[in-house]
């Protein structure tokens, strides 16, 4: 029942649907890297194992919110913030004032992080949706599903 052992049991798949997945990732608000550390944080279970008929793959993204500052610095280092080419280290005061209304969740950005926690958990949705699609095409999932289980 090990997230790793029955994981580690179906890497070549999730391979073919990471490469399959690209589009999506590609398409999202996120860069390969920022996906890439999301992933990375993200990890999967498979809800109502035992029911043949409802059990599904669904992310458990509790580790992803500890990962989202990392990913906003990925962001913003990337040119996310096009205002201010030096990023936080201009001398303006404008990103210190903002750091702290930011940390404080009064600030007009601050609301940004919580639509990207939410985006990234839609596409990790998207993503076990996908991979169990692919899981069920190659006939695979009742195997996944019972291992799961053990």
């Amino acid at each position: 029942m090990s997230d790793s052992d029955w994981t580690d049991a179906i890497v070549g798949e999730r391979m073919a649907v990471d490469q399959q997945f690209a589009a999506e990732v590609r398409d999202s608000p996120f860069s390969n890297q920022e996906w890439g550390l999301i992933m990375t944080a993200a990890e999967f279970e498979i809800a109502d194992a035992d029911d043949p008929e409802d059990a599904r793959i669904v992310p458990d993204t509790d580790k992803v919110a500890g990962i989202m500052p990392e990913v906003e610095k990925m962001e913003r280092g990337m040119g996310g913030a096009p205002a201010g080419a030096g990023g936080d280290s201009g001398g303006d005061g404008d990103g210190v004032f903002s750091s702290v209304k930011d940390a404080l969740g009064v600030g007009g950005d601050g609301g940004g992080e919580p639509d990207r926690m939410d985006e990234a958990e839609e596409l990790l949705e998207r993503y076990a949706e996908t991979l169990q699609e692919h899981l069920i095409e190659k006939g695979r999932w009742e195997q996944v599903r019972i291992a799961y289980q053990e």
